[in-house]
């Protein structure tokens, strides 16, 4: 018999409390280098990938998947992540739809804040050395963008990078280091336009 992945936790144990009994889980949320391919690790990848894909099909949010975010917020699907676990969101923020967060690290996004369509942030980075990267060798670091900050649609937002309250990121554009608050950027890479 098939079991829906809730059914398969224990009444008294949940998907955060798991993933935390996870040694490779614990590396990866600490910026220590972990083994991406680890067994358990990749099983409970699997399990979320299955929780994300059933919450897109049926079009209703799943709070076991994103326990942390406020009840305000607003997230259209098809909306895809690797953990969900680690994503924070503020009050009134807006996600559009098609937008791609990996958590391999926290993602943090403060309160009116708001991403476009086919926005990307990513965590995990991979080891320039190939037999490092074949070997499953990541590391992730965590990414904040602040309050009431606009990401235009199409957006990528690179491993460790933090983005202030009120600034604004083009539409298309990669950021690949801070943007400080009420700055506005764009371009691949992003670049200082103006500040506000």
């Amino acid at each position: 018999m098939n079991q829906s992945p809730s059914s398969k936790l224990s009444a008294n144990q949940t998907l955060e409390t798991r993933a935390q009994q996870i040694d490779e889980f614990a590396k990866m949320l600490s910026g220590s280098p972990y083994q991406c391919l680890d067994p358990q690790l990749n099983q409970f990848w699997r399990q979320q990938q299955v929780r994300n894909q059933q919450m897109n099909i049926n079009g209703k949010i799943d709070t076991e998947l994103l326990a942390n975010i406020a009840t305000s917020a607003t997230i259209m699907l098809p909306f895809y992540v690797s953990y969900g676990l680690n994503i924070k969101l503020g009050e009134q923020a807006f996600i559009n739809a098609n937008c791609t967060l990996h958590d391999n690290a926290m993602i943090s996004i403060g309160s009116q804040t708001m991403l476009g369509p086919n926005v990307q942030i990513y965590t995990a980075q991979h080891p320039l050395d190939a037999t490092e990267r074949c070997a499953g060798i990541e590391t992730a670091k965590a990414v904040t963008i602040g309050s009431r900050a606009w990401i235009g649609g199409g957006a990528i937002i690179l491993p460790g990078v933090s983005i202030g309250d009120e600034a604004v990121v083009g539409a298309g554009s990669v950021v690949t280091k801070d943007v400080q608050a009420k700055q506005v950027v764009a371009g691949n890479p992003a670049r200082v336009i103006k500040t506000l």
